[in-house]
This record gives C-alpha cells, structure tokens and sequence, in this order.
C-alpha cells in the first residue's frame, strides 16, 4: 500500500530538503552590507518617482468584478452545456435564473459607469421639484379649435 504512494513521499522530501538547503545557501552567502539602494523597493530598474502610490479608481475595480462575473459564468456554462439534454426543462430554468442574475449584476455595474474611463463629466442637474412651474404653464391645450363646446351643453 505505501509502495504507491513512495515516489510522492520522495518528490514531497526532496522539494523540503531543496527549500532547506536554498534558506541556509543564502544566509551564507548573501552580502551583509546594507545600503540605501538593496533597502529600496524593487522596481524593475526604475528609480521610483512619486512617494505615495496613486489610488487606482473605483471604475477599475468595477470592471474587474465585471470580469469576475462573467468568468464565473462561463465556468458554469460550460458543464451545463454538456448535460443540457440530460437536465430537461429544469436545467433550462435554472440557467435562465442564473443568466438573468448574471445580467441585472451587469446592468447594475454598467448603471455606476464601469466602462467610462474618460474624466469625469460633471452634470448640473436642475432639481426635481421647479416651484415656478405652474399647471397652466406647463400643460399647453392643443387641437380645441374648431371644436364645439361641450361644457355649456346639458
């Protein structure tokens, strides 16, 4: 029994004995001085302009849920659609159910402006309620001419 799982062993004790040996190799023969530029944050060779990292936009992270959303919607669609024959009528709901979830999310993300990336567009709204506006100056009669008056007949 345990001459099946032997080489596992063996890979799983090598791979310790290398992370040993990799900890130790390092310890003795990394350089000890410590400057200014080995305490820097690596960059990839660019020396590091700003002090504070920019915070990135919400709107970035809305189209990462975006992503996510639809990435976990392809992962259940495709086992569905091999055993869509075999579900029936019960399959075809509940991925109806899940696709419509899937698309009120998408909707909701689209309504809070994910995929506008340009600056930002300041809108002056007028308010709701305008208390110049009047029935009489906002209602306007049209078509009543030529047309018999219906009030004043009994």
């Amino acid at each position: 029994m345990l001459g099946q799982y032997l080489p596992v062993l063996a890979l799983a004790a090598l791979a310790v004995i290398f992370g040993v040996i990799s900890i130790f190799a390092s310890r003795l023969l990394a350089p000890r001085q410590q400057h200014e530029a080995k305490l820097d944050p690596y960059e990839c060779g660019i020396v590091p302009q700003n002090e504070v990292p920019h915070r990135f936009p919400v709107r970035f992270f809305l189209v990462a849920m975006i992503f996510i959303v639809f990435d976990i919607e392809l992962i259940f669609m495709y086992p569905w659609a091999v055993v869509f024959r075999q579900l029936g009528v019960y399959g075809l709901v509940a991925m109806g159910i899940f696709m419509v979830a899937v698309f009120e999310s998408f909707v909701y993300l689209i309504g809070n402006g994910a995929l506008e990336w340009g600056p930002l567009k300041r809108h002056d709204y007028k308010p709701l309620v305008d208390l110049d506006r009047t029935i009489p100056s906002t209602v306007r009669r049209v078509g009543l001419d030529g047309r018999y008056n219906t009030e004043g007949a009994a």
